[in-house]
């Protein structure tokens, strides 16, 4: 019988398999760090000792802030800092990441007079450059996740949320996800397969490339069962195909927005009542409750803090797990 960890005060986890007891750790602690507007791209800055994130898009006309939450503490739980904004508008700024050279790479969603693109931010000076915003001459739709690979290249996602949304013109190419070699210029369609490709997430080796579907939801305030709420794995050819397409897991309730990797190589994604684990086979572990959070990243000095969005606030979870750190090539 599942463990609803009433032991720890409240719900903070559902333990569905003893493996996940490794994720947890005997002192398991989760709190709010911060009530604020945070929905999207959360990427902590270990230089800074700071978390960066994107807001709810405003309603009406549209309009999405790169925000900065500096964290004060060096142990758990933090506290939070100051809170500035970054960049508004952000071009309908959406996921995010951090490359190897402590760059901000930005999935610029774009609008109706401005093009999406996959641009890359100087955080010293907040200067902005674009990395890719076409394929093969044709406009991307709207950029939802990226991750840069240990060989520099850039791998993103394109649903065309935008357009669904009313702040895009209608698609002039499919949802899907690319691998983009900014010393080629080169961007290459790698899966087509999918109805709204998401959140996308190496395994530590950079074996397999795990890709969310969250199809279900078309629009927001949408549900469609039938529709894709699940997380598929590729197998890495060559450092630069995908091969052997399958289902890693299908999630419920909600869809699988956010995703992430430990470095164990356990799988974890947002759903809509929390974070869930799953191990490297695709069996499910548990759930750390955390009712709307879309997305979250781990950071804090040693990487093993769960930070979790929410929309109107920002979770905070010590882990016994570590996140996965990039590959050095």
């Amino acid at each position: 019988m599942p463990d609803d960890g009433a032991n720890q005060g409240e719900s903070d986890f559902v333990v569905f398999h003893d493996g996940f007891r490794k994720v947890l750790g005997k002192r398991f602690e989760r709190s709010i760090l911060i009530e604020t507007n945070a929905h999207e791209g959360p990427v902590y800055v270990a230089a800074e000792h700071a978390l960066y994130f994107t807001t709810v898009p405003e309603p009406g006309p549209k309009n999405i802030a790169i925000m900065r939450l500096a964290l004060e503490g060096k142990t758990f739980p933090f506290e939070a800092g100051r809170l500035d904004v970054v960049q508004k508008p952000s071009n309908m700024a959406n996921g995010m990441t951090l490359d190897r050279k402590g760059r901000l790479l930005i999935c610029e969603q774009g609008r109706l007079d401005e093009k999406a693109r996959i641009s890359r931010m100087n955080l010293k000076t907040r200067a902005l450059e674009t990395v890719v915003d076409a394929w093969r001459g044709l406009p991307l739709n709207s950029p939802n996740d990226v991750v840069e690979k240990s060989d520099g290249t850039v791998w993103f996602t394109d649903p065309n949320y935008g357009e669904l949304q009313g702040f895009k013109p209608s698609a002039k190419i499919g949802a899907y996800v690319y691998r983009h070699d900014p010393m080629t210029g080169m961007t290459d369609v790698v899966a087509d397969s999918f109805n709204k490709p998401n959140g996308l997430a190496f395994s530590p080796d950079e074996s397999v490339l795990y890709v969310t579907d969250t199809g279900a939801n078309q629009a927001p305030g949408t549900y469609f069962v039938n529709l894709p709420h699940h997380i598929r794995a590729f197998d890495i050819h060559k450092g630069r195909h995908l091969r052997g397409d399958r289902l890693f897991a299908t999630i419920s309730p909600g869809c699988p927005d956010g995703i992430k990797v430990d470095a164990k190589g356990r799988v974890y994604t947002s759903s809509a009542t929390g974070v869930q684990v799953f191990s490297p086979d695709g069996d499910a572990l548990g759930e750390i409750v955390a009712p709307g959070g879309f997305n979250f990243t781990f950071g804090g000095p040693k990487n093993d803090v769960l930070f979790i969005l929410g929309d109107t606030k920002i979770w905070q979870a010590k882990l016994k797990a570590k996140g996965a750190l990039p590959l050095v090539n």
